[in-house]
């Protein structure tokens, strides 16, 4: 399934790095959402996007907006992952059922079991505003990013 803009973001329910859970639809009304799917934990293009994000958050994640990193590793994985890079904002877990919320966007990769790197921008409605999927070593720029959060 492909999700196009204009379109209601499947709403999914994750552990964050801490063991918390974090429901996508509990930011409708109260924020924009940056839901970004990375493949893998630890590697370098995925580690190399969310430091880029980390070190200009106030871009990505504030009073209007809400950057949610997605991949199909363990929680405890995410946990490692997030606190060696000094990732502050939640980093979440899609691994049970396996890549549920990859397959809910339409972009899980069943042979390799993780998610293709896409980005979907989500309203506070929660409806699809902009979005980029790209191969798995092909890093996301995040110039559009700010673009697409801009025009919100």
């Amino acid at each position: 399934m492909t999700l196009t803009i204009g379109q209601a973001a499947p709403d999914f329910e994750l552990k964050n790095q801490y063991g918390e859970l974090v429901k996508l639809s509990s930011f409708k009304g109260e924020k924009n959402v940056v839901v970004l799917f990375i493949p893998f934990a630890f590697t370098g293009t995925c580690t190399g996007e969310l430091c880029a994000i980390r070190d200009d958050l106030a871009a990505f994640q504030n009073d209007n907006v809400q950057v949610l990193a997605i991949s199909c590793d363990s929680p405890f994985t995410q946990k490692i992952f997030a606190e060696q890079e000094g990732y502050k904002f939640p980093v979440l877990a899609d691994f049970w059922p396996h890549g549920a919320a990859a397959q809910a966007y339409g972009i899980f990769n069943a042979d390799l079991g993780c998610a293709l790197r896409g980005t979907f921008i989500i309203d506070k409605e929660g409806i699809i505003r902009w979005t980029v999927v790209n191969g798995l070593g092909d890093a996301r720029n995040n110039g559009d990013y700010k673009s697409a959060i801009a025009a919100l």
